[in-house]
């Protein structure tokens, strides 16, 4: 182990002694003579043969040279620390490297270099994520570690998998009730609760993407493993959005629509306001504002407060739930399927 260690180590400095040995060539000779009997080390051991005892007795003595002098009880010892040492150096170095594998793998499978939290990843697309508890002992984190390397390889053949929309049963209303029917159709996931998704509507509506497109939104409210709601308002805002689509076709997108794109009387932006402000109250007296402005009487109001609340508008959520996450394998969103493909994250114009 010393002399693959010690290669690792020659290795991550060999930039460092380039640079230098570009004003004293004879610490660059040093290096290249230590490094080619290091890879002739590594060589062999990946060959299954024995080293050469002399280079690492060579790497032990360069060490330990000064000790042998001063405190030779220490040798021992030392050299047995050494040993360990190296253990450790090629344990960390070929889990960094596994590591940084799984993470490329990750990226261009699930567009995010982090499986279990999208969006910390910083080289991925633009989303809200859904993210899974973080492990709670070394011994889940151990076992999430090969988790995500089974998600990452189910993921791979979906890179190459023709998307149709009609594949997919999704509960969902119409961001344009009027639109013609020969329009193609897109599904488009988001959470009422999620920038990224107001910012994508947004770029959506100003691009007249929803004139092009027979747009069917599926509200869905990002939940953890542990079924908590990432944004504390958007379940109740899904279960008025499927309801007030029951009363009145478009109520919902109305709805939506202003939580994405208007702003109260202080300049801030609904969304803001229901994901930081709002209680439970204040979101469903909001809403049912909302819904009065929209042309609704006290009675229809009621009849969308009762609809929420039935057990199949819950169950309508947890179907949408289980295409995301299990059918679609998405991680984060908003996501759209058309076009024969799968977009997650940010629509740009």
């Amino acid at each position: 182990m010393v002399c693959i260690a010690a290669f690792i180590i020659l290795a991550i400095i060999g930039v460092f002694v380039a640079v230098v040995s570009i004003f004293k060539p004879r610490i660059g000779k040093a290096y290249l003579k230590a490094m080619k009997k290091a890879w002739g080390c590594l060589w062999k051991k990946v060959r299954l043969q024995k080293c050469e005892t002399g280079f690492k007795d060579d790497v032990k003595n360069t060490l330990l040279s000064r000790v042998i002098i001063k405190h030779p009880k220490w040798v021992k010892p030392l050299s047995a620390l050494i040993e360990v040492l190296s253990v450790i150096i090629v344990v960390v170095a070929v889990w960094a490297l596994l590591t940084a594998i799984k993470s490329l793998l990750a990226l261009w499978a699930l567009g995010s270099c982090n499986v279990t939290t999208p969006s910390a990843c910083t080289l991925g697309a633009e989303v809200c994520s859904i993210d899974e508890n973080e492990p709670k002992t070394p011994i889940e984190a151990f076992g999430r570690w090969f988790t995500e390397w089974g998600e990452i390889f189910e993921a791979i053949p979906e890179k190459f998998k023709t998307y149709n929309v009609s594949d997919y049963n999704f509960n969902y209303i119409s961001a344009n009730p009027g639109i013609g029917a020969d329009k193609p159709v897109v599904i488009d996931i988001l959470d009422p609760g999620c920038s990224v998704c107001m910012v994508s509507y947004r770029n959506q509506k100003e691009a007249g993407f929803f004139d092009e497109y027979d747009v069917h939104i599926v509200p869905f409210a990002i939940q953890d493993t542990d079924n908590n709601y990432k944004f504390k308002n958007s379940e109740i805002i899904v279960k008025y959005m499927f309801a007030a689509e029951q009363v009145r076709s478009g109520l919902a997108v109305e709805i939506l629509d202003r939580i994405f794109t208007t702003k109260n009387h202080d300049g801030i932006y609904y969304q803001d306001m229901f994901n930081n402000e709002y209680s439970r109250e204040e979101a469903v007296a909001k809403l049912e504002t909302w819904l009065g402005d929209e042309g609704i009487n006290a009675d229809g109001i009621a009849e969308i407060r009762k609809i929420a609340a039935y057990p199949e508008t819950t169950n309508k959520m947890s179907e949408n739930r289980e295409i995301v996450e299990n059918v679609l394998k998405v991680k984060g969103i908003p996501t759209m399927v058309y076009d024969g493909a799968k977009h997650t994250g940010l629509w740009k114009k």
